[in-house]
């Protein structure tokens, strides 16, 4: 089994469409890469990734607008198609495997950009990421368990 993970933002708001008596959020998730090439030249490379969320739970779909960022896993198949001017593409899909999470928080000027769902998740069954970098720091935090045993 292949399992892809993306970080990425939102390059339009989801749209929730019905199809064949199942209900699915569509949304498309752009992750931009900087790198440098032979000359030494900085540039971006931007891969965009068409999402379906297959799910009855739609209470997150008003939060997932553009320019938000979020996590999301789950199974990648890559379509091939011809354009009408017989031009042949790839792109990147994702079936994704459960739930949506939006990283970052809400703006306070109410301008677009990253969103966090406000009140308790329980009801969807969502959960949020906060931006840990945003996250207040004790200045006397003392670690006292051992370090060897992190998670990765």
């Amino acid at each position: 089994m292949i399992k892809l993970q993306i970080i990425g933002n939102l390059g339009k708001d989801a749209v929730v469409n019905n199809v064949n008596g199942k209900t699915v959020i569509n949304f498309s998730v752009a992750h931009t890469e900087r790198y440098k090439d032979a000359t030494g030249v900085q540039k971006d490379r931007t891969t965009w990734v068409e999402c379906a969320f297959w799910s009855d739970k739609t209470a997150i779909a008003p939060y997932l607008k553009r320019g938000s960022t979020v996590y999301v896993e789950g199974i990648p198949d890559v379509r091939s198609y011809t354009t009408a001017d017989g031009r042949s593409g790839t792109t990147l899909t994702l079936r994704v495997n459960g739930n949506p999470q939006l990283v970052g928080s809400k703006p306070q000027d109410g301008a677009s950009g990253n969103y966090q769902a406000s009140g308790s998740n329980s009801q969807s069954g969502y959960s949020n990421v906060s931006n840990a970098s945003q996250a207040p720091v004790p200045q006397n935090m003392q670690i006292d368990e051992a370090l060897d045993d992190l998670p990765f």
